[in-house]
């Protein structure tokens, strides 16, 4: 973990270049480290996905606007500030990465963290 999952309209896709968001965003979170210098994630364990609404309704359904949701799934065990050092972090270069777009269209920016434990946890890989 962490696997950070991206709603967005479709629309922005025409303002913004969602697959490096997703780069910038995996960028960010493995290069996070907490107060001892020591990673905040695993290297193979991150993962970034987005998936555009080809139909949606912001607010009053005025299809100029957009929004972008993301949320992070986390294994628990880390302290809340350090949670909050992430959730910044990764906010910031979404908000970085998307400037553009912020200036051309109403766009609602979102991230959500869950950091809770599996009640089923399986791997397998080559």
């Amino acid at each position: 973990m962490p696997h950070l999952k991206i709603e967005y309209t479709a629309n922005l896709d025409a303002h913004a270049d969602i697959g490096e968001l997703c780069k910038t965003l995996s960028h960010t979170l493995v290069t996070l480290k907490d107060e001892q210098g020591v990673p905040v994630f695993p290297l193979l364990g991150t993962r970034v996905l987005a998936y555009p609404a080809a139909h949606y309704a912001v607010a009053d359904g005025e299809q100029g606007r957009a929004f972008v949701y993301m949320n992070m799934r986390i294994t628990p065990g880390r302290s809340d500030a350090l949670v909050k050092t992430v959730g910044d972090a990764v906010l910031a270069a979404a908000h970085a990465h998307l400037a553009p777009a912020l200036d051309k269209l109403p766009l609602r920016l979102t991230l959500h963290i869950d950091a809770t434990p599996p009640g089923y946890e399986g791997k397998f890989s080559s």
